[in-house]
């Protein structure tokens, strides 16, 4: 298997392209401050990713957004103080201000002259829209949890993706899905048979940080620590074909 046997490449966003990661241990700062407690980065990550899982199960039609607020107050409660309404709506609305990782416009940029892009995220339109200025491409198909109601690793997301491509004539095997999560991307892409390419962003920290452990490994038919090395390595295949 190579990459150049594909014509769609299907992204997940954040901890892929955008470094959630750094966006949601910033958007704690103050109330880790205010709670008066000293945790590691990865604690805090693993916090508030238990309560997004949660609340994703619970409420799969609520805004990103607005979930991200409720989250907050709940992690808030856990460290024994109040967050109020108008600090819960700031860490919601925060999404646009996540960053890009370094590599991922350049990445998507080159990425675009070979492959339809598309994005299947758990994010609402508004909030996207400020990472897609961040990305500077243009995507073929947006897919957020917003359109579909649900939130991955439910079935219901990739579903409803690849409904959207097949009606373009797009076959499952001509999709590779390219992620971070096995939590939310690579077990449910097995499930439906998707070749997928891991986004190692993590690679060499222990942990899932701000995901849930999957409930059982999933496989990946590639893996890269960067969008950078997975360019490169495609770059290396179509040399190997000339």
């Amino acid at each position: 298997m190579q990459l150049t046997d594909f014509k769609v490449l299907t992204f997940d966003c954040y901890g892929t392209l955008i470094d959630w990661e750094t966006g949601i241990f910033d958007g704690y700062q103050g109330l880790a401050a205010k709670a008066e407690i000293s945790l590691t980065r990865d604690k805090i990550l693993e916090t508030h990713s238990r309560y997004e899982a949660a609340q994703q199960a619970k409420t799969p039609a609520m805004i990103y957004s607005d979930l991200l607020g409720v989250v907050f107050g709940q992690v808030a409660k856990e460290w024994g103080v109040e967050a109020g309404a108008e600090e819960s709506a700031i860490f919601g609305k925060a999404v646009v201000n996540w960053p890009a990782f370094i590599d991922s416009t350049a990445a998507l940029q080159y990425f675009k002259k070979y492959y339809k892009l598309v994005i299947l995220s758990n994010v609402d339109r508004e909030s996207f829209k400020g990472s897609n200025a961040r990305l500077q491409v243009v995507f073929d198909h947006i897919f957020t949890a917003q359109d579909i109601g649900s939130y991955k690793p439910d079935a219901k997301n990739f579903l409803y993706m690849l409904e959207k491509l097949s009606a373009e004539g797009i076959k499952k095997y001509e999709i590779l899905h390219t992620a971070e999560s096995l939590f939310h991307d690579h077990r449910p892409a097995n499930d439906f048979g998707l070749a997928s390419a891991r986004i190692y962003r993590r690679h060499g920290q222990p942990g899932f940080g701000a995901t849930q452990p999957p409930a059982s490994m999933p496989k990946y038919d590639f893996m890269f620590t960067s969008m950078a090395e997975m360019a490169k390595a495609h770059q290396e295949a179509l040399r190997s074909k000339e």
